[in-house]
């Protein structure tokens, strides 16, 4: 049945960069499903737009899970009905890609899990300053924890989605009250 589709599971389906891969998904002609927190209550007539998103979703086949990573037991009964994982959660959730990793492993039915990466090759980057190197270092833990696990795996390294790390990085949208620059505040920019 080599012409038979994967079963696509999408954690961080309704983010940045995962309500992209969910359409890549489909698109592909792929069983496409997303794992996401359940809606929060709003008033019936203000719908949010991840609420509308989880619609369009679903007008295009999508099956929709709702749960938490904290529910172990409904993240293993989900993993089981699909081939292929793939995590686009976003940098504040890296490391909740561990209780992911357990239930995979518990489940024993993934062909193919990809971490939410899409950044740098974490495993080569080296001499980066502080902030950068603690978000490298979060991702180094998930894929010792995947290779661990020994769960097939894809890494994906991008080499940077500028807008998605000035947005989850830097917070621009936020008036900050302290901002550290690193050496002189000279350069121009360093390509390494």
């Amino acid at each position: 049945m080599s012409g038979e589709k994967s079963k696509i599971l999408i954690f961080g389906g309704c983010g940045y960069l995962g309500k992209f891969m969910v359409k890549a998904s489909v698109s592909l002609g792929h069983p496409t499903f997303v794992y996401t927190r359940p809606l929060n209550p709003h008033p019936p007539n203000a719908p949010t737009s991840k609420f509308l998103l989880l619609k369009d979703f679903e007008s295009m086949g999508v099956t929709i899970f709702y749960g938490e990573l904290d529910e172990h037991e409904k993240l293993v009964s989900v993993l089981k009905q699909v081939d292929v994982v793939i995590s686009t959660l976003a940098v504040p959730q890296h490391l909740d890609q561990f209780k992911i990793i357990k239930a995979i492993k518990d489940a024993g039915t993934i062909k193919r899990f990809v971490p939410s990466e899409f950044g740098n090759e974490v495993d080569r980057s080296r001499n980066a300053l502080p902030p950068f190197e603690a978000l490298l270092g979060n991702k180094r833990k998930i894929r010792r924890a995947v290779e661990e696990a020994g769960i097939s795996f894809t890494y994906v390294a991008g080499n940077s989605f500028a807008a998605y790390f000035v947005d989850i990085i830097l917070h621009p949208h936020q008036n900050p009250s302290e901002v550290v620059v690193y050496g002189s505040g000279e350069a121009k920019g360093k390509l390494c």
